[in-house]
C-alpha cells in the first residue's frame, strides 16, 4: 500500500503554521521546525509492515500548496494521513475537499488533539474517510491499513464512514504503556534534517522516550486528551537509540520531547548511562521537565551527564491559579527549582501564560513580572510568553464554554494565539502588550553586558545574534503578522 504522512503546507501572511509535536499553536515568522515524533514512529512502522510510505511534512519543507497538491495528484496514495489542529481545522476541511477531487481512491485521515474532541464534525464537514482520535498515531495508522487491506480490525477510537453512516470502534484506549516494542525512526525517511536547526547546538535532532507527562492533570494542556496516562520505553533503549544517532549523524545536541522527561530510577539510569557510554563528551541532551519536580543534587547529576536545557513552566505566579489548573504544585517551589537548575550549570527555558479569565491585571502582571526577574537575576537562559488558550477536549475548555468565557465559540480559526480567546478582566490590546513587552528584556542592558562578559567564542556571538532574532520575532508574531490589534477586533466584530 503506498502511504502518505505529513502536514500540507498552509500559505498565510502571519508566517508558518506549528503543528507537529506542539502542545500550543501559534504562527512563527522565524520558524525552525519540530521533529513530530510520533507522527515519525507511524512512518517508521508502516514501512516495516511492507508500505510504501512517502514523508510529505510540507510545512518544515517549505513547499507551495501547488507543490503538494502535485505530488498527491502524481502519486494517487492509497492513504493518506494529516495532523490538525484547532486553529487549522477549517483549512485543513478544505484541503480534504481539494485532495479527494485529485485522488478520489485515496482514503483520508486526520488525527490530533481537535478531533480528538470533536471527532464527528470533520467527518460531517469534509470528506475524510477516518477519523484517528487520541496520540497514538502509530498504532491507529496501522491498524487502518490493516482494515483497508482486509487483514485487520479498527482499533478504539477511530471515526468512519460506512456507506452513508457514521460509525466509531468506541473511546480510544492506551492499552499497555510500555513502548519498547516501538523501533527506533528511520530518520532518513522522515527527512531528519528538516528538524536540525532548532537548537543552539546544530545539527541537532530529537528523540520522544515517552508519552507524554507522568503529570497529566493540568486543565490547560491538550496533550492531556492525548495521553491521559504515562508511558515510557526503558531508559536503556534511548541510550542505545542515541547511541545509534551520535554514530549515523553526528549531532551536536537532542532534545527528548517527552511532555516531563522521566525521573526516579529511570533518571538516574539514564544519567549513569549517559557518563559510562561517553555520549555526554559527544553531545548535548536537553528536555522538557517539570519545574518542580527534582532537587540541586538531580541536577547536578543531570550537568555531569552531559544536560544542557530544560524547559521549564511556569504557567501563573498566582498560588490560586496554580490550584485551579490542577499543577499540584507552589509559587516558592518553581522558584527554587528554576534557581537549582541554574546553580547546577544547567539552561533554564522559562515558559509563562497570561489571560486567565480569573486573574487581574495585577496578577498577569506578576506572573511577568516573576519570569523577568529570574531572567535578569541570570536564573534563566532564555523566557517565553504566550496568550493562554481553551484548547478543545481540555477541562479549560469544558470550564469555559460553561462559564461563557469564550468569545469565539466554534471559529477555530481564532484560537491561533493572535489574540485571547477568552474574556478577560484586561482589554486585549493590554494584554498582548504585556506579553509583548516581556521580550523587551532582551534589549535590557543589563542583559546585553552580562552576555557580552560570557561570550567565549564566535558560536556564542551567533546564539545570541540569534536569540535576538528570536525576540523580535515573537514580539511581530503577537502583531498578527502586521494588523493592529484594533483591526484584528474590528475583524472579530464583522465575523
Amino acid at each position: 500500500m503506498k502511504i502518505t504522512i505529513g502536514y500540507p503546507p498552509l500559505e498565510s501572511p502571519r508566517g508558518q503554521p506549528t503543528l507537529g509535536q506542539n502542545r500550543q499553536f501559534e504562527w512563527f515568522s522565524n520558524p525552525t521546525y519540530i521533529y513530530p515524533m510520533v507522527v515519525a514512529t507511524a512512518a517508521t512502522m508502516l514501512a516495516h509492515r511492507g508500505h510504501e510510505v512517502i514523508w510529505a511534512d510540507g510545512v518544515a519543507e517549505e513547499w507551495s500548496y501547488e507543490e503538494y497538491r502535485a505530488l498527491v495528484e502524481r502519486e494517487q496514495p492509497d492513504l493518506l494521513a494529516i495532523e490538525t489542529k484547532t486553529p487549522v481545522v477549517k483549512q485543513h476541511w478544505r484541503i480534504l475537499r481539494d485532495l479527494k477531487s485529485i485522488a478520489p481512491r485515496t482514503k483520508l485521515v486526520i488525527m490530533g488533539d481537535h478531533v480528538t474532541a470533536f471527532p464527528r464534525e470533520s467527518l460531517e464537514r469534509s470528506p475524510v474517510d477516518y477519523v484517528l482520535t487520541g496520540g497514538e498515531f502509530d498504532a491507529g495508522l496501522l491498524s487502518i491499513a490493516e482494515h483497508i487491506d482486509g487483514t485487520g480490525p479498527l482499533v478504539p477510537g477511530i471515526w468512519y464512514r460506512d456507506d452513508d453512516e457514521i460509525r466509531d470502534t468506541g473511546v480510544f484506549a492506551l492499552g499497555k504503556r510500555d513502548y519498547g516494542d516501538r523501533p527506533f525512526l528511520d530518520r532518513e525517511l522522515t527527512k531528519w534534517w528538516l528538524y536540525a536547526e532548532h537548537l543552539y547546538y546544530k545539527p541537532c535532532t530529537f528523540t520522544m522516550v515517552g508519552r507524554d507527562c507522568w503529570h497529566p492533570t493540568c486543565t490547560f494542556c491538550s496533550w492531556t486528551s492525548l495521553w491521559p496516562s504515562f508511558g515510557t520505553r526503558p531508559a536503556s533503549s534511548l541510550l542505545d537509540e542515541i547511541g545509534m544517532i551520535l554514530e549515523r549523524y553526528q549531532v551536536r545536541e537532542i532534545f527528548d520531547d517527552t511532555g516531563t522527561f522521566p525521573i526516579g530510577a529511570f533518571l538516574d539510569t539514564f544519567c549513569k548511562g549517559m557518563i559510562e557510554r561517553g555520549y555526554d563528551r559527544e553531545a548535548y541532551f536537553s528536555c522538557n521537565m517539570r519545574i518542580d519536580a527534582l532537587r540541586r543534587r538531580d541536577y547536578d547529576k543531570m550537568a555531569r551527564a552531559g544536560f544542557r536545557l530544560l524547559k521549564l513552566g511556569i504557567e501563573s505566579a498566582n498560588q490560586h491559579t496554580l490550584d485551579r489548573l490542577n499543577k499540584g504544585t507552589s509559587v516558592e517551589a518553581m522558584v527554587r527549582g528554576c534557581k537549582e537548575a541554574k546553580e547546577a550549570g544547567l539552561c533554564p527555558h522559562l515558559t509563562t501564560m497570561v489571560g486567565y479569565p480569573w486573574e487581574s491585571k495585577d496578577d498577569a502582571r506578576r506572573t511577568l513580572d516573576l519570569a523577568q526577574q529570574l531572567f535578569s537575576d541570570g536564573y534563566a537562559d532564555t523566557i517565553q510568553a504566550t496568550i493562554v488558550i481553551p484548547y478543545p477536549g481540555t477541562p479549560l475548555f469544558e470550564e469555559a464554554r460553561r462559564e461563557g468565557w469564550l468569545k469565539f465559540g466554534d471559529q477555530w480559526e481564532k484560537y491561533d494565539m493572535t489574540r485571547p480567546a477568552m474574556h478577560t478582566p484586561i482589554a486585549d490590546d493590554e494584554l498582548m502588550e504585556m506579553v509583548t513587552g516581556l521580550y523587551s528584556v532582551f534589549m535590557s542592558p543589563r542583559f546585553i553586558a552580562r552576555k557580552v562578559l560570557s561570550v567565549r567564542s564566535w558560536e556564542d556571538v551567533r546564539y545570541y545574534a540569534h536569540g535576538a532574532k528570536i525576540a523580535v520575532g515573537h514580539m511581530l508574531d503577537f502583531r498578527h503578522g502586521g494588523r493592529s490589534l484594533a483591526d484584528a477586533a474590528a475583524e472579530d466584530a464583522g465575523s
